[in-house]
């Protein structure tokens, strides 16, 4: 029985013509062999898997070939190209420095540098991962580095430049290794599949190809791994089943319940999708990319930006004509915010399904009837006779300097029969106007920080509970830690006539409340749909009283024992 070899060892590349997603890098390599204007120090940096250390073998292969062809290709059949594929040359060293890091390991290595080849024109030592060199160990690698034999190169590979010393990095010609594309990765995959006699669909290599984020390596190493789930025949159920990657058709429907409007649907979806255990955060940000996805497919200069097969572009290409461009805006701006709100709310679900709810009512008509119905306030004397719950107003206190009037204390919604409207103070009493100058003042207080496109008035009820569900959303989509457990902390009460009142422990809670009321009242009005809500701050009393004092308490205990006063006098004791 022969033995296995993975693919990603089997196939990897022995000439610069078979190196995938490099061809700028592989290009200027062979100009410089076929030129002879070699460097002695290289520095190959990039992701994992890219090809920094094939191609660092290939050249060093390359640069001893006794016969290269005439574009810088090793011709693979002389003594020197033959002993490196054997792994037997002499020539050409490889030095792991993730194990290799220490003074000692590089003084040796200097030792080896001054023997001179035996075969061949050039010693080459490839250095691998050579950012892990400890700081001793660079300085000592230093003048060996800037200085070497004529016939000593250098090759160092790492996948974090940002570590390696600027006096190594001024040492070396940099060359960058970018990520390998879809398109080229899916491609080596169909080219390694037909090679293997394994039937593959385009649209599951695709998926691997997205599942190993520009690196050939990966790429290989989860082709080998579905293979083996799937016997033979890679298809796209079996790498979606295998890598428990979201299946693109959950998406499609949840786009398809929100212009439908169908908020039921998306919820059981999203059941559905928790069920089969996918995490949150995984879904907001599939659910984010697929939006984008849908809105570049709507422009042909753009559609160029969107990496899959050609099937499932055209379902692409079909949903987006069916949203609208602002639907896709409004929909990836709610979805990101989701998503940065995600890690720090207590609630993920509710979270997530609160974004699902309103993605279902993005495109819901606007009644226009609706918009233009006005609550009828009724008249002052008819609040006060009709209704028997009302505290009576005492004639010797003008109507004007009312605070607030009693509402039913059977009913938890806030009534509209009001006498005045108090407005944030300073811990003062509220100040009020009358009924008659009402709806002008609000308007003009509201349309500073809301925008209904049209000035109009909404004062529909609401419950405490809806306040306090809102203002705890709020608080948790607020970046600014201080602010958001102030406002946790100091949860707001439902007082008559849609007045808020807040109750705060210090002067500087206050100021943090007071800094953000426009934002936040901008918020509770378009959420509980009514623009006629005000705050009142209040300071705690039990946050008004100092500590006492030391003097303060040994007072207060002789006061209340007389003994010990006496006690104090005989012995002529002090209290500290």
């Amino acid at each position: 029985m022969d033995n296995y070899i993975v693919s990603a060892r089997k196939y990897r590349p022995d000439t610069f013509q078979s190196v995938i997603g490099q061809p700028s890098l592989t290009t200027t390599l062979k100009n410089a062999i076929v030129t002879n204007k070699l460097a002695h120090a290289y520095l190959f940096c990039g992701p994992r898997g890219v090809g920094k250390t094939t191609c660092a073998r290939i050249f060093a292969k390359s640069i001893n070939c006794m016969s290269p062809k005439n574009d810088g290709e090793p011709c693979n059949e002389c003594e020197s190209c033959r002993s490196f594929n054997e792994n037997r040359s002499l020539n050409i060293h490889e030095l792991d420095a993730a194990s290799n890091n220490s003074v000692e390991d590089i003084r040796s290595l200097v030792d080896q540098v001054r023997i001179p080849p035996q075969l061949g024109k050039y010693k080459v030592y490839i250095i691998d991962e050579v950012h892990m060199l400890s700081s001793s160990a660079f300085n000592a690698f230093l003048k060996t580095l800037e200085e070497p034999p004529h016939y000593t190169i250098f090759i160092l590979a790492t996948t974090e430049k940002h570590k390696i010393l600027p006096t190594i990095l001024s040492r070396c010609q940099i060359y960058d290794f970018n990520r390998i594309n879809i398109n080229d990765i899916v491609n080596y995959l169909e080219y390694v599949s037909q090679s293997e006699n394994i039937t593959a669909e385009r649209e599951a290599l695709n998926v691997i190809a997205q599942k190993a984020d520009g690196g050939m390596r990966d790429a290989l190493s989860i082709f080998d791994q579905v293979v083996s789930f799937s016997q033979e025949k890679v298809t796209y159920k079996s790498v979606i089943e295998n890598l428990n990657v979201l299946d693109y058709e959950y998406y499609f429907s949840l786009i398809d319940a929100f212009l439908k409007n169908d908020v039921s649907k998306s919820l059981l979806l999203f059941d559905e999708i928790l069920s089969k255990g996918f995490d949150g955060q995984h879904f907001i940000s599939g659910l984010s990319g697929f939006f984008r996805d849908v809105l570049v497919c709507k422009d042909p200069q753009t559609i160029v930006l969107f990496e899959v097969g050609d099937a499932i572009k055209d379902k692409y290409i079909a949903v987006a004509s069916q949203c609208s461009n602002s639907f896709l805006y409004k929909a990836l701006e709610m979805a990101n915010e989701c998503d940065l709100n995600y890690r720090v709310s207590k609630n993920k679900r509710l979270l997530i399904e609160l974004l699902l709810i309103r993605l279902a009512q993005l495109t819901l008509p606007v009644d226009p009837e609706e918009s233009k119905k006005k609550t009828i306030i009724k008249p002052l004397e008819a609040s006060i006779t009709n209704s028997p719950q009302t505290t009576p107003v005492s004639s010797n206190k003008p109507m004007a300097q009312s605070e607030e009037v009693v509402v039913s204390i059977s009913s938890p919604v806030v009534k509209r029969e009001s006498i005045s409207k108090p407005i944030v103070s300073n811990g003062e009493a509220p100040i009020s106007f009358s009924l008659k100058n009402r709806g002008k003042q609000i308007e003009s207080s509201v349309s500073e920080t809301i925008d209904y496109g049209k000035k109009q008035d909404m004062n529909n009820d609401f419950s405490e509970n809806d306040l306090l569900r809102f203002w705890r959303v709020f608080a948790e989509m607020q970046e600014d830690v201080h602010l958001k457990n102030t406002m946790l902390n100091s949860l707001p009460k439902l007082d008559s006539d849609y007045l808020i009142q807040i109750s705060i422990a210090n002067p500087a809670q206050e100021t943090i409340i007071k800094e953000t009321l426009p934002e936040l009242k901008a918020y509770l009005s378009r959420e509980l749909s009514n623009t006629f809500i005000q705050f009142k701050i209040k300071m705690n009393e039990s946050s008004e009283k100092r500590p006492f004092l030391s003097h303060e308490k040994h007072q207060h205990m002789v006061e209340k024992n007389p003994e010990l006063r006496l006690l104090i006098s005989e012995f002529n004791l002090r209290l500290d």
